[in-house]
Formats: structure tokens, sequence, C-alpha cells
């Protein structure tokens, strides 16, 4: 089915859970608070550097979509914040990252130490938050969720400098440690409205196809996008050794001498190569064929949310997934 492009931006498609979010904030800031002022000021400098807070956000939609009110949206919608937070304070030491949202990442502020500790933080406390719920349910999906990021983690590491990493491996991983939080917050909230296994299955299909369509995007960005608006600099991917899935259709459609010097370039991470290696990947055609591949998990996106009870909520979820190829950063 064809995608439905619209000119908002996400900003203004998500003012119809601002109310919501302003109640997520406040849980947000009262469970941030610690006998510990370090663990305090590293969590705050991360949650406030800005992002657009998809994850929390899926979940407070599909509330929406499927008409729940309760208060515990706000407890869960914090606890998938906390996770991901985590996840990026864990994940910037271990690529050396020192730029994040165009603000210095927290362990080039605070260290690696105090990144790594206070990551640890945020991940138990949103497991003390997820007993609020009281939903054995809840827990297992979230706490299911938490172990394959963290596979998909270390997936990821044992393929950097892997010039052999084909589509299917690179999918594997970006299901993993990206898309697989999206789905998890997606199918809490068909969850707390109890909705049938249809529908939960449909939320759950929804946030896996715009995570993984989210990643792809993200990875195209890496060689297109403006670094003063993304908030990164460009070509990190390159330099961890990341073999994403622009290089890997470069390598397919190129000739032997750009499959060399890609080759070259991911197993030694030198971005003195990056301006050759953007050409050759703009050349072959590759950020297309990624821009497709992202185009189908957006389309598979639309298709799941169809499956919702029609209303603002789901319109609002059929408008993000269309919007995602619009994304600049």
């Amino acid at each position: 089915m064809a995608l439905q492009a619209t000119n908002k931006s996400t900003s203004s498609l998500l003012s119809i859970i601002a109310p919501d979010m302003q109640q997520v904030d406040r849980v947000i800031a009262q469970r941030l608070d610690s006998g510990v002022p370090l663990v305090g000021e590293v969590s705050r400098y991360i949650i406030s550097a800005g992002g657009k807070r998809l994850r929390p956000a899926l979940l407070l939609l599909v509330c929406g979509a499927l008409g729940f009110e309760g208060a515990q949206k706000f407890n869960l919608a914090a606890v998938v914040e906390f996770i991901h937070t985590a996840t990026l304070l864990h994940d910037d030491v271990v690529d050396a990252s020192s730029l994040r949202r165009g603000n210095a990442t927290a362990n080039e502020t605070f260290g690696n130490p105090a990144s790594v500790l206070v990551g640890d933080f945020l991940y138990s406390r949103a497991f003390q938050m997820m007993v609020d719920a009281d939903s054995m349910r809840i827990m297992q999906v979230l706490a299911d969720a938490t172990n394959i990021i963290a596979e998909g983690e270390v997936m990821q590491l044992m393929n950097m400098h892997n010039a052999g990493l084909d589509e299917a491996g690179y999918l594997q991983v970006i299901r993993s440690k990206t898309a697989k939080l999206f789905e998890a917050s997606a199918r809490v909230g068909a969850i707390l409205a109890d909705a049938s296994p249809d529908l939960e299955a449909a939320c759950a299909d929804y946030g896996q196809a715009m995570g993984t369509a989210f990643q792809v995007i993200d990875d195209v960005l890496d060689y297109t996008g403006d670094a003063t608006v993304m908030g990164k600099n460009l070509g990190d991917d390159l330099r961890e050794g990341k073999t994403t899935l622009p290089l890997i259709a470069a390598m397919q459609r190129g000739n032997d001498q750009e499959r060399e010097l890609i080759k070259t370039a991911i197993e030694s991470g030198d971005v003195v190569l990056i301006d050759q290696v953007v050409q050759i990947v703009k050349n072959t055609g590759a950020l297309d064929a990624a821009r497709l591949a992202a185009a189908k998990e957006a389309e598979r996106a639309i298709e799941a949310a169809r499956r919702l009870p029609p209303g603002e909520h789901t319109t609002c979820l059929l408008q993000l997934a269309a919007q995602l190829l619009e994304r600049q950063s």
C-alpha cells in the first residue's frame, strides 16, 4: 500500500499526547531521585539532552488508540525511556562516541566509569518501576526485550570491522538492538489496554517495523545528513567499523575496486577514506536501495496500524510511519 506522506513535523504529530508526555516527564523527574548526587546529575544530563522520545510515545499512542486511560501508562512510558537511556550511556562508552544530539556525550563529560554505572542504575530503576505495574506479562515482555537488546549489542560488537556481514545479519542486529524496544513499547500499551491477541500482535508488528525503518534511515543519514542537524559526527559508523545497509548495498553493486576500498575502510575504521566511500555509496545507488528497504518496513508498519480501531491516535501512528522517510535527523 502506498505511503501517505505528511508535511507535519514529528513534534506536531505528537502534540496529541503532549499532556501525557508531561506526566511522563514528572514520573521521570521523581524516579531519577537518588541519594547519590552523581547518579541524578548524569541521568538528567542525558535525558534532558532532547530526542523525540519515540518509544514512550508509541506506548502512549497505542494506549490512546485502544482506550486505556490508567496512570500506569505514565509509569511504563518512563520505564522504556529509562531502558533506552541506559542503552545510550553504554553504547557511547563502547563506541567511544563524543557527540550525541548535538551535545557532548555523558562519557565525554563525566567519564566512562560514571556512564556505565549510571546506566546500570537506570536499568535497575526501570525494573523497580516495572513491579509497580503488578503484571507478570508486562515484566516478561520488558525483561525479554532488555535481554534481547543486550544480545544485539554483543552481536554488533562481534560484527565490528566485519566486511562480510550480509543484509540478513545486519537486520538481525538492528531488530535486536534497536527495533526490540519499539516493539516492546507498543506491545506493553496493548497489554495495558487488555487488547485481544490479534490487536496486541498488530501493535507489536507496528513497533518492530517502525524501529527497523528508523535504524535503516539513521544509517543512511550517516552518509547524507548534516552533522549540525543530526547532532552526531558524520562517518561515526565507518570509524567504529559498523557494516550498515548502505555499505552492504554498495559492495553488492560496486565493481571489484570499489568493493575492496569499502572492505578496507570497514576493516581498518579509517575515516581518511570516508569521502571516497561516500562517493561510492552514492554512485552505486546504495542509498536508494537502503531507503527502499526502510520504505518496505514503513509500509509494514502502516498495514499493522490499519488493524487498530480508527481514531486520532491511530491516525497519528499511520502518519508517523509515513513521515519516517522524510526524516533528516
